[in-house]
């Protein structure tokens, strides 16, 4: 994790690995093939977040093989309890401001794997991205207004990006209420 908490990532694509197999055994090579085609799905294809093994989750006890070895042998794999200590450690990490490409795809495995958390914190995640999408649009709204004046289409361009996380910010707190009433 960075300084600050907020995953690195590394820890995102581990977030996919920890997740997807908390939802059930899958063999190595279903599980390398399924975070593959996740994150290239919600980022595009991208050698910098495909360097996580899962070798390194089998050796630091996160996850381990029902029948097989690992890669070799395509061996079946299961989180270890250890496993889903860590995905919910990585499942209430918070995201990082400015990190936006990255953010996209830590709140779309959040959402993903949301359902695996408790109720609070459940709650708890929504509560946050509220408050990161409130400070976005205040950051658009404050950029927006100082260039009110300028010549070009950034006022078009930064009112479309603001209807844009109203939109997003109105269906968190509608999705907040949902979870509160659960």
């Amino acid at each position: 994790m960075y300084a600050d908490n907020t995953l690195t990532p590394k820890e995102a694509i581990r977030l996919s690995a920890l997740g997807t197999l908390a939802l059930g055994p899958m063999r190595y090579s279903a599980l390398a093939s399924s975070i593959r085609h996740f994150v290239g799905h919600v980022l595009g294809p991208s050698l910098d977040l495909m360097g996580t093994s899962v070798e390194l989750l089998k050796y630091e006890g996160l996850v381990e093989a029902v029948d097989g070895v690992g890669m070799t042998d395509d061996a079946e794999l299961q989180i270890t309890p250890a496993g889903r200590e860590e995905l919910g450690v990585l499942l209430n990490a918070p995201l990082r401001s400015g990190a936006a490409e990255l953010n996209k795809l830590i709140v779309t495995l959040k959402f993903r794997f949301l359902h695996l958390l408790g109720e609070d914190d459940r709650v708890a995640q929504a509560d946050m991205l509220i408050d990161m999408y409130e400070n976005e649009l205040a950051r658009l709204d404050e950029l927006r207004q100082h260039h009110a004046d300028d010549e070009g289409y950034l006022g078009h361009w930064l009112e479309h990006d603001t209807e844009a996380v109203r939109a997003r910010l109105a269906w968190l707190k509608s999705f907040q209420a949902e979870l509160s009433h659960t």
